[in-house]
């Protein structure tokens, strides 16, 4: 994934399109998730059901206050959390388009630690976070286990090599809960306990 790879994949989400990116979990499947349609194409390629939410990635935390209303707790925990495998449930802006979080007050924020993502992110500004896989289906490790609906869809596949596989960890830090346990998941219970 070099600087050249990295902008193809950046004009690509400008004109609308989908892109497959590595993060330090598994490989993700991103449009600029403040555009309307582009979200629709992910809910598209993913067979996802409109009725659940679609996170998004931004490159840092003060990205992630651009478009979301923290609390001083919640931003406690980002600034101790990411970047990193971890998703936080947040009150969202009205910059925050319906389709991404089916309509819900709240987006997941997602900052992943992954230095050519990142760098991608700096560029395109908020990306969709999710896993590049039809719904149902095994998250993917690598580009070549990509499967062929979600590869035809994708304007630009980012190759990052084998990820590390794992998911992040869905966490709503007001309410204390954690929706879905991935990695560090028994950090953020213990942070949850202790704050």
């Amino acid at each position: 994934m070099d600087g050249d790879e990295i902008e193809r994949a950046a004009a690509a989400v400008r004109d609308g399109d989908l892109i497959v990116y590595p993060t330090e979990t598994v490989y993700g499947l991103g449009a600029d998730a403040l555009d309307s349609d582009a979200v629709e194409g992910v809910f598209e390629a993913k067979d996802r059901d409109r009725s659940k939410p679609v996170s998004m990635a931004v490159p840092d935390v003060e990205t992630a206050e651009k478009y979301t209303v923290p609390t001083g707790r919640e931003r406690a925990f980002m600034q101790a959390f990411l970047p990193g495998p971890v998703t936080v449930v947040l009150e969202r802006t009205g910059d925050v388009p319906d389709v991404l979080t089916a309509g819900r007050d709240r987006v997941g924020i997602r900052v992943p630690d992954h230095e050519g993502v990142l760098e991608l992110l700096g560029q395109t500004g908020p990306l969709t976070a999710t896993s590049a896989n039809v719904s149902g289906t095994g998250s993917v490790r690598a580009p070549s286990n990509l499967g062929e609906r979600v590869r035809e869809r994708a304007a630009v596949v980012l190759d990052g090599g084998t990820t590390p596989g794992g998911g992040s960890t869905v966490v709503d830090v007001e309410a204390g809960e954690i929706h879905r346990r991935g990695e560090e998941a028994d950090a953020v219970e213990r942070w949850l306990s202790e704050h």
